[in-house]
């Protein structure tokens, strides 16, 4: 769930921002992605060119305005998650939300404007990327490991990779059940966390 801003300021600054997202939405699906320009998007949203940059980099980013909430909503489900509550099923729980979120029949145009788009298909793929090494990046951290770890960043990898191909299939959440079970197997047995204790045992019994 997006943290909704509390300051008069950054609430007006959040509803900005969204009005633009939207509007851009809407144009982009109204006349196509490639037919509209960025001072299209700002003269309908009745702001200024510059306030439209102010809140994203990128036509792109126009399209993906929940961008930013995702990569964080899957950092929490690591960090956030009760003191005992088990890594990959926590990361399951949050991609069975975001590819709830994503296959609605409200999304269905937008995905299809976006594979018909090079452009867009590109900025997804880096914005794939952007999640798992930020993903990895948490998972290393509550591991107390480097976040370079390769283990740590093939889990973030095939947690992304859930969700996109999730995303495509008949079933999609029948699809997450189906990606995890064997992504908690392979970290069953990979886990760095599962091999560091194996050591520290192997250790006190040489003792």
């Amino acid at each position: 769930m997006t943290v909704q801003p509390t300051g008069r300021r950054e609430r007006k600054k959040a509803a900005t921002r969204q009005k633009i997202a939207d509007t851009a939405l809407r144009l982009f699906l109204a006349h196509g992605y490639d037919a509209v320009g960025i001072r299209e998007v700002a003269a309908e949203a009745d702001v200024a060119v510059t306030t439209v940059f102010s809140h994203f980099a990128s036509k792109e980013a126009l399209v993906f305005e929940q961008d930013e909430d995702f990569e964080q909503r899957l950092v929490r489900a690591v960090t956030d998650r009760a003191p005992h509550e088990p890594l990959v099923p926590a990361l399951r729980q949050e991609i069975h939300a975001l590819v709830r979120h994503c296959t609605g029949d409200a999304a269905a145009p937008v995905w299809h404007m976006i594979v018909a788009s090079p452009a867009l298909r590109e900025y997804e793929e880096s914005m794939r990327l952007r999640h798992a090494e930020s993903l990895a990046t948490a998972i290393a951290a509550h591991l107390e490991l480097p976040p370079a770890t390769t283990a740590c960043r093939t889990l973030a990898r095939f947690v992304i990779d859930a969700y996109t191909l999730a995303r495509e299939a008949t079933d999609p959440q029948a699809a997450v059940d189906e990606i995890f079970h064997m992504i908690e197997a392979a970290w069953a047995v990979g886990s760095p966390a599962r091999s560091d204790t194996g050591h520290r045992v192997q250790q006190h019994r040489e003792r």
